[in-house]
């Protein structure tokens, strides 16, 4: 069997999937929680002022804002720009819609992840806090071996799309763009990264801390300015986006061959893959929080869901389908194509804003899957063998820079979707232990109130 032979097998493996029964499964699970949670959402206003607020007596190794800011830069990468720029192209501006309904619904399931991750997180031989899916499975459901699912495919997926992939991305692009040698890129993310790395969850969750609001604001801001340029072509763009996530008029805009389903389909998909709520990545750094109840670490986790997808995708959709319409010369048939030339319409800031954005938001995702792979190492295998694990992730950087990596691609979408099972079957089961965490803290107005259990 020849390579592109074994390429189109896995393309095909991966659209299997991340077909319609993973997106049942996923969007199933966000509607379950959003109505049996009744709505958290409603509560947008108090997790964001809990985000950017200091639990300083309360044991954790980062603060909640840290810990929001790590799993966000895993989270905020190229699917925000490239992954919305697929949807459009395949499924028309409909697809815009339902990836920011799939980013509102989601933040219910952020939610639960987090409130399970710091209910049962534990401390390792270092003093650490520890936790995610594979404890919330051991220490309440006595499934230990679905944890060890969970991290074998964790694992795998972070040298794809957490590791390997993203500096293909970077290099890519550098050397499109400004011709510079993609083994020069290589090391420079691979000495960086090291850096980090040296410093564990701390040193991650400081330069997450500094890195993500900055190019968040940054390429929000180019977004803005993008949209007063295509000011006169808002208000259709946004009529567009809603008639046709629900109709499969074409609106006579170019937008041919696009149906109700094929919106739906590559919305949804694009959105559950760009903010990950129910792939279970995001609550392993979300036990690491300084934060006194489940509940509140909970409410600041389900911020992640909104920022990702809810406003960044949301922008991106709005920019690409107002640019189409304002320059029909583009080709909105090609994600890669779509992003550069909508991009590239506007004079002087609109291509250093893409590669800002695409260089930024690839490495800070390096770096979330570099906490995010080590403890699930370290859950397979315990600390001894963390150095040499470093040692490999930091090479594979290196490798993922100057390789051909479409295969790599399609097995990361697959190993990525396997990691969401077990992380749902946990949600699910324990749902009525996030009820009844919920009740206590939130729905009873006891946000201040310390839970023991989970401080020592």
């Amino acid at each position: 069997m020849d390579l592109s032979a074994i390429v189109s097998f896995f393309n095909d493996f991966s659209s299997l999937v991340w077909g319609w029964p993973m997106i049942i499964m996923l969007l199933g699970t966000h509607l379950f929680l959003t109505i049996r949670l009744r709505f958290p959402q409603l509560y947008l206003f108090k997790a964001l002022k809990l985000s950017v607020s200091k639990d300083g007596n309360a044991t954790g190794d980062v603060s909640q804002f840290g810990a929001l800011a790590t799993s966000l830069a895993a989270t905020i990468g190229t699917g925000n720009i490239i992954g919305v720029a697929t949807a459009v192209a395949l499924g028309g501006p409909g697809a815009v819609f339902w990836c920011w309904i799939t980013g509102v619904l989601g933040m219910s399931t952020k939610y639960a992840e987090g409130l399970l991750a710091v209910k049962y997180r534990v401390k390792n031989s270092s003093g650490e806090m520890i936790g995610g899916p594979m404890y919330a499975l051991e220490n309440g459901l006595g499934m230990k071996w679905l944890g060890i699912l969970f991290c074998i495919f964790t694992a795998l997926a972070a040298f794809g799309i957490g590791n390997t992939v993203q500096a293909n991305s970077i290099s890519l692009l550098l050397n499109e763009s400004y011709n510079i040698s993609p083994h020069l890129s290589g090391i420079c993310m691979s000495v960086l990264t090291a850096l980090v790395v040296i410093f564990g969850v701390k040193g991650i969750a400081k330069v997450c801390m500094a890195l993500v609001p900055f190019m968040a604001v940054m390429y929000v801001l180019g977004c803005i300015y993008i949209l007063i340029v295509n000011h006169a072509y808002l208000g259709q763009a946004l009529s567009l986006i809603f008639e046709s996530a629900f109709s499969a008029r074409a609106a006579g805009s170019g937008f041919v061959g696009t149906t109700v389903m094929m919106a739906a389909r590559y919305g949804i998909a694009r959105g559950l893959f760009s903010n990950e709520s129910g792939l279970g990545s995001a609550p392993i750094v979300a036990a690491a929080a300084q934060t006194r109840n489940p509940v509140r670490q909970a409410l600041v986790s389900s911020t992640g869901t909104f920022w990702d997808t809810v406003v960044i995708c949301a922008l991106t959709g709005l920019v690409l389908v107002s640019s189409i319409l304002a320059y029909p010369d583009i080709d909105h048939t090609s994600d890669a194509a779509l992003t550069k030339m909508a991009f590239a319409k506007i004079p002087y800031i609109g291509t250093p804003v893409l590669s800002f954005g695409i260089v930024t938001f690839a490495f800070s995702t390096i770096l979330g899957w570099t906490y995010y792979s080590q403890k699930a190492v370290e859950y397979l295998g315990g600390r001894k063998i963390m150095l040499a694990f470093r040692i490999v992730w930091i090479i594979m950087i290196y490798v993922g820079s100057v390789i051909n990596l479409s295969l790599v691609w399609s097995f990361a979408d697959i190993v990525n979707a396997l990691m969401a099972v077990p992380n749902l079957i946990s949600l699910l089961l324990l749902s009525g232990v996030i009820v009844k965490e919920t009740k206590k803290y939130l729905w009873n107005n006891r946000l201040d109130d310390y839970d023991d259990n989970i401080l020592t």
